[in-house]
């Protein structure tokens, strides 16, 4: 989450001038710097000029099937040049985008596209996931009619896309955004400050999926150079390193927890901008960066609210909230809708101004409460965005994130409604009631615990089948089976009280054997190295050869931490994909051994502070 000061329960709106919209920005770019970078991808570069082609082309194309002004329009394409082409394309035509990631479960995908009525889907597939009927445009599609009016000038009331968030309801949720308040926030983060006045070159690091991803690619449309970090190169810390450089780039949005896995491969070299959010930043993450003077700013702000609406750098004694964007009222706020001064007390944080949601389309009771009157306002009519978030005034007149008024949490950058999580699982074949909560299975390492009550269920099919309806970041690391969810004296689940989750696999009764060599400068054989690493990461006891790294609580994070550790401790060339594509950890042990006998790595620098490598 972000660092906020305010002296007051009550922030007053710094008025912004009225924000042009992006589609006019950027086709000022296009007739000022055509030859200009406009987007590096794994598959090509584009120009602005090339830019301008291709989605014109598109917007005509989608036209032609009959998209108009209002309509939403899915967007079903893996990270290459062709996503940003896609999106400006849909916007070009007067309709508003909705993510569509392909490494979503397709089950999940056809839920999205259903939800939206899409007029059109534009992917690479011939058969996505999607409803039947709906007309499919791969994305080099063109229609060059005259007659077919390729560009509509969107009104900022029309919507610019449509992402769906975790749901308490068990089902996901989408969140309808405008593009006046898109093109509110990118003029409130040039006049805060912070985006550079000249171009830079952005690092396209989010999921589409994610609502951070609109910060990041909308940049192009005031001619900033995109460079769209493939999925490959984005779970690869070492190799994704190498890009920044390669492409000289200068800002980077990421969670506190990617940058704990980038850290030591940013170490002696120049660090770009950090634009860090979608989790609370923790005080030891806060510190290095503020010690080191790396030029960091903490970003707060829900999706409804447009990515984000309060920032400020990080500097000074420890995590806090800033001050909010230009046209942000913010207000800390009782039970009863009044300010909350008293430093200590706590308060519910509530968002106001230009960046506002339309609200949760087809969910109108939804929407009423959670977009509320803004008695506030210095005008009529004015609704404000209640965050759930609870926060508090330090003595010294900053203010804190403290946590939440409901369960939802962020793990990872991404939001989650447990209840969601509870409801899928409380779905399965065998399930009588079910439960989920956060475990801190190691310092700073937080996962999703189920818990479930049922004869003859077992974890492992309980997680096989979550995964293939669900998203990555929604599937618990474990699921234990109890005879019985502990209840409060009200009858309602005391998640408190549920005991310590188990794995789901019986420990085998000896450590996994070492082999008969081990790499010249490991203490103990590889076998050993790679089984204890795997147990560090994922904190179990035991492992045995047939364990599944994903059926025993891993996830992406704690994929990267087993490469970056063992590249450390056996000096081999590992990369992530041997753990990924291994089938269990003795596949994945021979892949560590045939690393290890191609030589050693390329030496690497120490994590060390270096202010003046540092831009």
């Amino acid at each position: 989450m972000t660092t906020f000061a305010e002296p007051s329960a009550t922030t007053p709106a710094r008025t912004p001038a009225p924000a042009p919209d992006l589609l006019s920005r950027l086709r000022a770019v296009v007739a000022a710097h055509p030859g200009r970078v406009a987007v590096h991808a794994a598959d090509g570069s584009l120009d602005f000029a090339a830019l301008d082609r291709r989605t014109a082309g598109l917007a005509r194309a989608l036209r032609a099937q009959g998209v108009r002004r209002g309509d939403r329009v899915g967007v079903h394409l893996a990270r290459t040049a062709d996503l940003p082409v896609a999106l400006l394309a849909v916007w070009r035509a007067g309709a508003a985008y909705v993510p569509l990631d392909p490494a979503y479960p397709a089950e999940r995908i056809a839920f999205v596209a259903a939800d939206s009525r899409l007029a059109a889907v534009v992917s690479a597939d011939a058969a996505p996931p999607v409803p039947a009927g709906v007309p499919v445009l791969r994305p080099d599609a063109v229609a060059d009619d005259p007659e077919t009016d390729a560009d509509v000038t969107p009104h900022p009331l029309d919507s610019a896309y449509v992402i769906h968030t975790s749901g308490s309801t068990g089902r996901p949720k989408g969140v309808e955004v405008p593009h006046g308040a898109v093109a509110a926030l990118a003029a409130a983060l040039e006049a805060s400050g912070a985006y550079r006045p000249e171009p830079g070159v952005v690092a396209w690091n989010a999921s589409v999926s994610f609502d951070a991803s609109v910060q990041q690619w909308i940049r192009i449309c005031r001619g900033d150079t995109l460079v769209v970090i493939d999925d490959e190169r984005r779970a690869d810390p070492a190799r994704l390193v190498r890009l920044l450089a390669e492409r000289g780039v200068t800002d980077l949005d990421l969670t506190p927890s990617h940058w704990r896995l980038l850290r030591e491969p940013l170490a002696g070299g120049p660090v770009p901008r950090l634009f860090m959010g979608g989790e609370p930043v923790p005080v030891r993450t806060w510190r290095e960066l503020a010690d080191a003077g790396i030029d960091a700013l903490n970003l707060y702000g829900p999706t409804e609210c447009t990515v984000d609406a309060i920032t400020a750098r990080i500097t000074g004694p420890g995590p806090h909230l800033g001050e909010p964007l230009p046209g942000v009222r913010a207000h800390l706020l009782d039970d009863r809708l009044a300010p909350v001064t008293a430093a200590g007390a706590v308060g519910e944080l509530y968002l106001a101004g230009p960046g506002l949601a339309h609200g949760y389309p087809g969910h109108p009771g939804l929407t009423a409460g959670r977009f509320v009157a803004d008695p506030f306002a210095p005008e009529p009519g004015a609704r404000m965005y209640r965050t759930g978030d609870q926060a508090r005034h330090t003595a010294d007149g900053l203010l804190e994130y403290v946590g939440r008024v409901d369960r939802q949490v962020k793990l990872r950058g991404f939001r989650i409604e447990l209840g969601e999580v509870e409801h899928a699982l409380g779905a399965l074949a065998g399930v009588t009631a079910a439960a989920v909560t956060v475990h801190e299975a190691a310092p700073g390492d937080q996962r999703l615990a189920g818990y479930v009550t049922g004869a003859a269920v077992r974890p492992a099919d309980l997680l096989a089948e979550l995964r293939r309806t669900l998203p990555a970041q929604l599937v618990p690391s474990t699921v234990t089976v109890l005879d019985a969810l502990p209840l409060t004296p009200n009858g309602k689940v005391d998640h408190r009280a549920l005991p310590a989750p188990t794995t789901s696999y019986v420990p085998a009764p000896a450590p996994v054997p070492a082999p008969e060599t081990a790499a010249p400068d490991a203490p103990g054989g590889v076998d050993e190295q790679v089984a204890e690493v795997w147990r560090t990461v994922l904190g179990v006891p035991a492992v045995r050869p047939d364990d599944d790294f994903l059926s025993l609580g891993g996830h992406s994070l704690a994929a990267l931490r087993v490469v970056h550790l063992l590249r450390r401790k056996l000096n081999v060339e590992l990369q992530l994909r041997h753990l990924l594509d291994a089938a269990d950890l003795a596949d994945f042990t021979a892949a560590v051994r045939r690393a290890a006998a191609a030589g050693p790595a390329a030496a690497r620098p120490a994590l060390t502070a270096r202010r003046e490598a540092v831009r």
